[in-house]
C-alpha cells in the first residue's frame, strides 16, 4: 500500500494520474475527454453509455506484478441494506419478504442490467448471461470477473466494521494528504490506521 500510494503521489505531480476528488467526481472528466482512463464503480457504466460521445472499452483493475499472488480479486463495494434489531415481529416478516423479493433472480438481473451494480447472487448472473445481455453489452461483466478472479481471502471477502463511513472518510483524508505532498505515503497510512482504530474503539464502547 505504501508503494502504491507513493507512486500515485509521484504521478499526481506530473498529472500522469490526476485525483479528481471523492465519490464519482471524476466521471464528468472522462465524459468530456479530459482524461483517457477512469477507475471507478461499475455503476458508472450506465452514465457513460448515456452521456459519452465515444466508444468505451472496459478492463480489469491494473496491479503490481511483483505482489505475491497478483492479480487478486477486489472487494465488492456499494451500499448495504440493514435490518434493525428490537423491532416488532410483524416488521421482521415484512423485511424478510422484501429481502426475499430483492433476491429473486429476475429482480436482481433487472437491477444489475439497469444500474451496472453487481448482482448479489450467481443465479441472477446466470440468468443475465442466458438472456444474452453480456453478448449485447461487452464489458458489462468485467466487474464480476474482477471480484471472482480467485477464491476470496480474509482481506478480499468484503468489509464489515462499525462506523464504516467515518473510517472511510479518514482513509480518504489521509490519502489526500499524501497526494497533495503534505505527508509521506507511509505517514499518511500510519495516521489512517491510528485514527481509524480510535473510531473503532469508540464504536466498541458505545455498542455492546
Amino acid at each position: 500500500m505504501i508503494k502504491h500510494l507513493e507512486a500515485l503521489a509521484i504521478w499526481q505531480k506530473s498529472k500522469t494520474f490526476d485525483y479528481s476528488g471523492r465519490t464519482t467526481r471524476g466521471e464528468q472528466r472522462f465524459i468530456i475527454h479530459d482524461c483517457g482512463i477512469f477507475l471507478g464503480s461499475s455503476a458508472s457504466r450506465a452514465d457513460f453509455l448515456t452521456q459519452a460521445s465515444f466508444d468505451i472499452g472496459y478492463g480489469l483493475l491494473p496491479y503490481w506484478p511483483d505482489v505475491a499472488g497478483a492479480p487478486k480479486n477486489s472487494i465488492i463495494g456499494g451500499g448495504s441494506l440493514w435490518v434493525l434489531r428490537d423491532r416488532p415481529e410483524a416488521e421482521y416478516k415484512g423485511a424478510a419478504a422484501f429481502l426475499a423479493y430483492l433476491s429473486r433472480p429476475d429482480v436482481q438481473a433487472r437491477w444489475h442490467q439497469t444500474t451496472g451494480y453487481l448482482p448479489i447472487t450467481r443465479a441472477a448472473y446466470e440468468l443475465t448471461r442466458s438472456q444474452g445481455y453480456y453478448d449485447r453489452n461487452p464489458g458489462a461483466d468485467t466487474a464480476i470477473k474482477q471480484i471472482t478472479l480467485n477464491p476470496p481471502t480474509d482481506d478480499t471477502r468484503g468489509l464489515r466494521l462499525g462506523s464504516y463511513v467515518t473510517v472511510r472518510d479518514i482513509i480518504e483524508e489521509e490519502m489526500e494528504q499524501a497526494l497533495n505532498g503534505r505527508e509521506t505515503a507511509a505517514a499518511a497510512l500510519k495516521n489512517a490506521v491510528a485514527r481509524g482504530n480510535e473510531v473503532l474503539r469508540e464504536f466498541e464502547r458505545t455498542n455492546k
